[in-house]
C-alpha cells in the first residue's frame, strides 16, 4: 500500500507500506523450511553414523592384516565368505602352482603400469585358489608369456609344493578401467577368479583370491623389477572417508535454512508493526 505524505516545503512524497504475505503463504513457507531443516539434519546424522561405521571397518581391517596368518577358508565355508567378514584377512594356503594357467591382469601400482600375475594353486584335496603373485611390467609379461614353455621355468623352476601367505581378497567380477574382461582374447582388467576358472576349465575354485605378501626368505620377491619374478606385497589398503565433511555440509545447510526462516519471520513481524503503526 502506498501513502502520500505532505512535506514541510509543501511537496508530496510517497511511502510504501511493507507488504504482508497471506496466511497460506506463510504456512507453506514454514512447512517447506521445516522439511528442509529436518531433511538436512537427518542426512548429517546419517553421515555421522556412516563415519562411525567406516572407522570401525578400518579398525577391523587393520586387526585382520596384522593378525597371525590362519588357513584360508575351506570349501565348506566358501558360501559364507564375504567382504564384510573376510576381506584382507591374513591367510595362508599350500599346494602346487599351475604355472601354465597363469594370467595377467592389467594393474597400476606404485611401480607404474603393468600387470598382476594370477596363478592357480591346487591343494592336495583338488581344490584351487588363485594367487595374485604380484606385479610384473609389460616387458616382464612379454618375456613370460611370449613362450608358454617359459612360464614354468621362469617363475619357479619346479612344480614343487609351496606355502603361500597373504591377504584374502574378494572376487572382482566384470572388469575395470572402464573395460570389460575379454576371456576369449585373454585380456583381463579385474581379478575375476570365477571367469578365470571358467576360461581355464578349472573346477572347485575358491570364490576369493590371495594377494601374496613379500617372501622375506626370497629377496627377488621384493620391489626389484629387474628380475622376472613378480613383485609381491603391493596391496593398497585405503578407504575413502569423507563422512565428516559430508556431515558438516548437511548440518551447515540446515543452519542456513534455520537462519533464512528466522530472517523471514523477523521481516514479517516488522511489516506487521509498521502496518499497525
Amino acid at each position: 500500500m502506498v501513502h502520500e505524505l505532505q512535506n514541510k516545503d509543501g511537496s508530496v512524497s510517497q511511502e510504501t507500506e511493507p507488504s504482508l504475505r497471506s496466511r497460506t503463504t506463510r504456512i507453506v513457507l514454514a512447512v517447506c523450511a521445516l522439511l528442509l531443516f529436518a531433511g538436512f539434519v537427518a542426512l548429517g546424522t546419517w553421515q555421522v553414523y556412516r563415519l562411525q561405521w567406516k572407522l570401525a571397518l578400518i579398525e577391523r581391517v587393520d586387526q585382520r592384516v596384522h593378525a597371525a596368518a590362519i588357513a584360508a577358508p575351506a570349501p565348506d565355508c566358501w558360501s559364507q565368505v564375504s567382504a564384510a567378514n573376510d576381506e584382507y584377512r591374513h591367510v595362508n594356503a599350500s599346494g602346487v602352482f599351475l604355472h601354465e594357467l597363469s594370467s595377467k591382469v592389467q594393474a597400476v601400482t606404485a611401480l607404474g603400469a603393468g600387470y598382476w600375475l594370477l596363478t592357480p594353486l591346487r591343494a592336495e584335496d583338488g581344490t584351487v585358489v588363485f594367487i595374485n603373485r604380484g606385479f610384473i611390467t609389460e616387458a616382464q609379461s612379454q618375456a613370460i608369456f611370449s613362450d608358454p614353455s617359459k612360464v614354468n621355468s621362469t617363475l619357479l623352476g619346479n612344480n614343487e609344493r609351496v606355502l603361500v601367505t597373504g591377504l584374502l581378497r574378494i572376487n572382482e567380477p566384470g572388469g575395470g578401467f572402464l573395460r570389460s574382461n575379454d576371456p576369449v582374447g585373454d585380456r583381463w582388467y579385474s581379478r575375476d577368479v570365477q571367469a578365470l576358472a571358467q576360461a581355464h576349465k578349472l573346477t572347485n575354485v575358491a570364490p576369493y583370491f590371495i594377494d601374496a605378501e613379500v617372501d622375506k626368505s626370497n629377496p627377488s620377491s621384493t620391489a626389484d623389477t629387474s628380475t622376472i619374478r613378480p613383485v609381491a606385497g603391493l596391496t593398497v589398503i585405503a578407504f575413502h572417508n569423507s563422512h565428516m565433511v559430508y556431515a558438516l555440509t548437511w548440518y551447515a545447510l540446515a543452519l542456513m535454512v534455520a537462519g533464512a526462516a528466522f530472517w523471514v519471520t523477523r521481516e514479517e513481524r516488522r511489516a506487521k508493526r509498521a502496518r499497525a503503526g
